[in-house]
């Protein structure tokens, strides 16, 4: 693990939880969701997975989600196959990640996910780009602080 926070020191620096809230948008901006967020983003020491995330999803009318995304370090990235996911997350400067994924049960479309942090460690933005046959077709647009 000691390779993965010094070869990827920015994701490193997201380690912890964060609060915050997901908007869905169509290409003319119209909002199809929103829902609040609390992610917690870990590096067991005591697991096969080099980085490990825990996603949990609360909406207005009571719904909730919860999923884990366990992840291997190999190369200066982090690669996701998970039972929902599989994509991979890397560095390209000293405030933000990149991140592919598809998801499993969609198998033409594809997302890109910006993630920046602040450099107080204490904020971040990320926006995920929906393709489905290399068409743009919505954006998320995700705000967090972190909370520990």
């Amino acid at each position: 693990m000691s390779n993965l926070r010094e070869e990827m020191p920015v994701l490193a620096r997201h380690e912890g939880d964060w609060v915050g809230t997901y908007t869905l948008v169509d290409t003319e901006g119209k909002i199809l969701d929103q829902h609040n967020s609390h992610l917690s983003c870990q590096f067991p020491n005591d697991s096969p997975d080099s980085y490990y995330q825990v996603n949990r999803y609360t909406w207005a009318n009571g719904k909730q989600e919860e999923h884990q995304f366990p992840a291997k370090y190999c190369d200066k990235a982090i690669w996701f196959d998970t039972e929902r996911i599989t994509g991979k997350a890397w560095e390209i400067d000293d405030s933000t990640l990149i991140l592919w994924f598809s998801y499993k049960t969609v198998p033409d479309a594809y997302l890109y996910e910006m993630i920046q942090i602040s450099p107080d460690n204490n904020s971040r933005a990320r926006t995920w780009h929906w393709f489905k046959n290399h068409q743009i077709y919505q954006r998320t647009l995700i705000q967090e602080q972190r909370v520990r």
